[in-house]
Order: C-alpha cells, then structure tokens, then sequence
C-alpha cells in the first residue's frame, strides 16, 4: 500500500446522534415523496469545493463524477459563485418576449468558443438535443435519422428515438422517430450504407461517455463529414459531455478538426447551474416561431456560463486538462491489476475498462474518501472537475488499485 493511500481510519468523523437523525430523516423524505428513479449511493452530501465534496457528517471525498462532467470549473468556484448573486440582484427572470444583455453577451463568447453561427438556448441535454433535431428536420425536409449503436442523447422521447440501450428506450417505444437506424461506432461506412434519401441527420458523440467512453478512430468523424456533404445529409455533433474543456479543448470536435452543422451542450455550460443550448453553421438557424423555451437562455443561466467561460480561459484549464488527463491515464495505465482491460480517453474525460462488473469498486472508493462511477456494466468513468490536482490523483489512483 502507497504512502498517499487514504484508509478510512483516517477518514473517520464523529457520527453524533442528531447528524444520524438527520441522514435518516432524508432519506426517509426522498423515499416517500419522491420518485424512486435513481440508484442513489449512501450518501447526503451537504457542500463542495474545488475538486472535493463534503457530506452530512463532515467526511470528505476527491469527486471524479463531477455532477456526471457538469462542474468543469469546480464545485462553487468564486466567480461563478459571484456571477449569480450579482444577477439574482437584477433580473431572475423576464422570458424571451425581450431581450437582455447579458443573453447577448453569452451568445457571442459561444459563437467564439465553438466557431459556430448562432445560438438557441435551452435548459439540459435532452433538451437541446431535442432542438437539434428539430432544426436538422425543419431544414432538411427530411424525418429519419442514423445514430450510433451504444449511443446516449438523453431521455425524452426524441432524445431516446437516437438512444441506442434497450433499457432506455424499451419501456416507451414507440419512439417519436421510428426511422432511426443504429449503427457501428467507429465505422465510416456503415454510416454511409445506413443513409438514405429521407434521412435528415446523422447524430454521433465525438466521444460515447454513457457507453463506456468509446474514442473513435482518427479518420472516423472526419469520413462522416464527407459522407454527410455528399449526400446532403446535417451531421450533428452531441458535446454534451464532451464540452467545455472536458477533453482538454474547448470541444471534443476540435481534436479531429471536424465541424459539424448542428452541436448540442449542456451539462458543464453553466459551471454547474443547469442550461443547455445548440449551436449551428452560418445560414442554418430556426425562424421566428419555430422553436421556443420559457426559461432558456434566462439571465441566472447566462450569468453562471459566462463565469464559468471566463474561469476557463483565466485559469488555463484547457491545458490543465490536456496535461493532467494524461498524467491520470499514466498512472492508470500502471496500476499494479490484473483485471485491467485498457484505460483510454481524452483530456478528463477517462475510461478504465475492467474484465468484469466494476460496480464493486464504487463502494470501496466511497469508504476510501473517492467517488467514481460505472458505466456500461464494466467501465469506470472518471470525469473530475478540471481543477483536480496531481495529489488528488495520485489518491484516486491509490484508492482504485486497492479496490
């Protein structure tokens, strides 16, 4: 055992009877009032800062979920922090029937940031994933779609029209888009064979997080940009999870130099205030009346994203999560385990893949002080804030080969 490795016993913290009462009394809230959806783990947790999270009792654990890769800049980071309670001052909220500053200003640093034309703002993933393909669909004329097998674009009904996992979309079929064909990640001409003359986008994950972190070839995206300009076919890109610096640049499309006509983000685009919104090419854009949000693009969201736009261009964290992703996948690339199956990914955005379920590791890495999560039955998926530090991973890699 390593000189960092953290043992519970030195993570121990008083438990008084009125703190038992109190985890006890919420958990009993949540299972009577509110909809058993999620497998939640055995925690309540009360605050965080930076790359750590505290629970109830005062315990601390190194976060590499993130919110599930929403908190880029850290948990409460100051100036996001600062950004809301100067706008709560102001404007909480007026609609879209008028315009503010501050909704202009965050357009134009995500038109610079993506290199795209125009925005629509909205308020999750799913959401803005949905709007992509309005958008693809209202321009192209067309209703069908070719998704990627092992995808994830969120869980409303559209959204889960281009979800590849049975588990998702079983219990609502059918799916407002019936036309959707899955194919190969990966494969450039499986795409091109699954295309047809009403097929009005092909929707990809520049990096499949939900599935497992799966990276793509080199030449992949860039094939399907071809493919998709010959046949006349809107290629849309979800940067949901992948956005934001996650991969250590601004998007996951700017590593393989592709661009697409419509993207989708949310997750870490309001440094941890919940917003989404889709970005698309000059000269492909909604017209008046054709899409609409109540609460998109309102002026808390706006002043949360752009602070947390801010943190990242101040603090460098594009580099800070090139560099620091690869310096965790080193050491999780010699971690001393026999049921390693490869560590791959991007940036902070890092997949370790065992030879078996890997739901046994959560447990331990929670005791231990460290939250990580699985998925796809045999990945663990680590997506820290970008702000982690080299200590707080060589303890995430401690913790981990211990497990």
């Amino acid at each position: 055992m390593t000189e960092n490795f953290i043992g519970p016993e030195n993570l121990q913290v008083t438990e008084p009877e009125n703190l038992q009462a109190k985890y006890a009394s919420i958990i009993e809230k949540d299972s009577k009032y509110v909809m058993q959806t999620y497998g939640r783990q055995p925690l309540v947790l009360s605050e965080g800062k930076g790359a750590v999270v505290r629970d109830i009792y005062g315990k601390e654990y190194i976060d590499c979920v993130a919110g599930i890769a929403v908190n880029n800049v850290g948990h409460c980071h100051p100036a996001v922090i600062r950004a809301i309670q100067a706008q709560t001052e102001k404007l909480l909220h007026v609609s879209n029937l008028y315009y503010t500053e501050i909704q202009a200003e965050l357009a134009e640093a995500l038109v610079s940031v993506t290199g795209m034309g125009r925005v629509f703002f909205c308020n999750s993933g799913a959401e803005a994933v949905e709007a992509a393909m309005k958008l693809a669909r209202m321009a192209s004329g067309k209703s069908a779609f070719v998704a990627a097998e092992h995808s994830f674009h969120g869980r409303t009904i559209g959204a889960l029209s281009v979800t590849h996992k049975s588990i998702y979309r079983d219990p609502f079929m059918p799916p407002v888009s019936s036309e959707t064909t899955f194919v190969p990640y990966s494969n450039a001409d499986a795409v091109r064979q699954a295309i047809s003359v009403n097929t009005a986008a092909v929707i990809l994950e520049p990096i499949q997080g939900e599935g497992g972190v799966n990276i793509p070839n080199p030449e992949y995206l860039k094939e399907v940009r071809e493919i998709c300009d010959e046949t006349g076919t809107f290629l849309i890109f979800d940067e949901v999870q992948t956005g934001f610096g996650r991969t250590g640049t601004w998007f996951c499309k700017d590593h393989f130099g592709v661009e697409p006509d419509i993207m989708s983000m949310a997750k870490a685009i309001g440094g941890g205030f919940p917003m989404g919104a889709i970005a698309a090419r000059d000269g492909l854009s909604f017209e008046r009346g054709q899409h609409a949000s109540t609460f998109g693009g309102g002026p808390l969201a706006c002043a949360a994203a752009l602070a947390s736009i801010e943190v990242i261009r101040e603090e460098g964290l594009l580099k800070r999560s090139k560099d620091n992703g690869a310096y965790f996948m080193g050491k999780l690339k010699n971690m001393e385990r026999g049921d390693v199956v490869e560590v791959r990914g991007k940036g902070l955005m890092i997949g370790v893949e065992i030879n078996h379920p890997c739901s046994q590791f959560i447990d331990f890495a929670r005791e231990y002080g460290v939250l990580v999560n699985c998925t796809s039955d045999s990945v663990l998926r680590l997506v820290p804030p970008l702000v982690i530090t080299k200590d707080q991973i060589d303890t995430v890699v401690d913790v981990l080969e211990q497990a």
